[in-house]
């Protein structure tokens, strides 16, 4: 293992929970268009792998980082209210212990990285969105009290009800789904490689994630990551515009479901975003 890296991971998480988990990932959704844009266009590119989705920027180091940070601030710090407070940058509680937490749960968040794409490499899974999931479990049975999927001692909601918007978000998966598949459709008759098409879930998934600066300013946007990369996914390896409208739809549908499950009565926050990304990729590679 290179201890390199390692320690990079280290300084990756405390800019993460400085910054806050999702200001963090607006940054990679952004650097991810930019990088994936030019891979698509033929131009060897170097940052997708190694500063987007590497030890800087990565939603396994800084999103993941400054989500448990937060659990930590709020739960042992006592300097948030709530641990589900993706959206505040924790450079405001001026609390090292806080800044630091996120830096050693990026290097868990590293290390799970680095076995998702060595030792579980067979499972053809997303290993930053495995490495999500996987890290902040750790928080949780590290920090938290409620348990893997929260206290079961009080009545939860495990089938997402009509005016949770599941009908909706059903709708706008598919219209995603349709949509990148459409846009898929047009640069294949383009002619564009299948080598540059393999960086077009990098482009969907970096809108999906920049998107989300209306969300950390007030407005009730959608989140969109969890359909956008793998709808893309699924239309890239399947060459089928259909097929990602059904992943579309049903991403849509499973994030509701994920966030029943991991998020109802816990007291710290496991990404549903994350979770639908490491199941339906997984899937998704192994049909095509």
């Amino acid at each position: 293992m290179d201890l390199t890296l390692l320690c990079a991971a280290f300084g990756g998480g405390i800019i993460g929970a400085a910054f806050g988990a999702i200001p963090a990932f607006i940054i990679t959704g952004i650097l991810a268009i930019g990088g994936g844009i030019v891979a698509m266009a033929g131009i060897p590119e170097l940052t997708v792998g190694n500063i987007t989705f590497g030890v800087f920027w990565g939603p396994h180091i800084a999103f993941t980082g400054a989500a448990a940070a937060t659990a930590v601030a709020a739960l042992k710090r006592k300097k948030i209210e709530s641990s589900g407070d993706v959206l505040t940058p924790l450079y405001k509680t001026k609390d090292l212990p806080t800044i630091l937490s996120g830096g050693l749960f990026a290097i868990v968040g590293f290390l799970f990285y680095t076995l998702f794409t060595t030792k579980l490499s067979f499972l053809q899974t997303d290993a930053p969105g495995a490495s999500v999931f996987c890290t902040l479990m750790v928080c949780r049975l590290i920090i938290g009290k409620s348990g893997p999927i929260g206290s079961l001692k009080e009545k939860r909601d495990w089938i997402p009800k009509k005016e949770s918007g599941v009908l909706v978000d059903m709708v706008l998966g598919a219209a995603f789904g349709l949509a990148i598949g459409g846009a898929g459709y047009i640069m294949n008759t383009l002619g564009i490689s299948k080598e540059a098409m393999a960086s077009y879930p990098v482009v969907c998934f970096g809108i999906s994630a920049a998107s989300l600066i209306f969300l950390q300013t007030g407005f009730d946007i959608p989140i969109t990551h969890h359909i956008s990369f793998p709808a893309a996914l699924a239309y890239v390896l399947s060459g089928n515009i259909l097929v990602a409208v059904l992943v579309g739809a049903i991403n849509a549908v499973a994030w509701h479901f994920a966030g029943n499950i991991i998020n109802t009565n816990a007291d710290t926050y496991i990404d549903p975003p994350a979770t639908v990304i490491m199941i339906s990729v997984a899937l998704i590679n192994l049909i095509f």
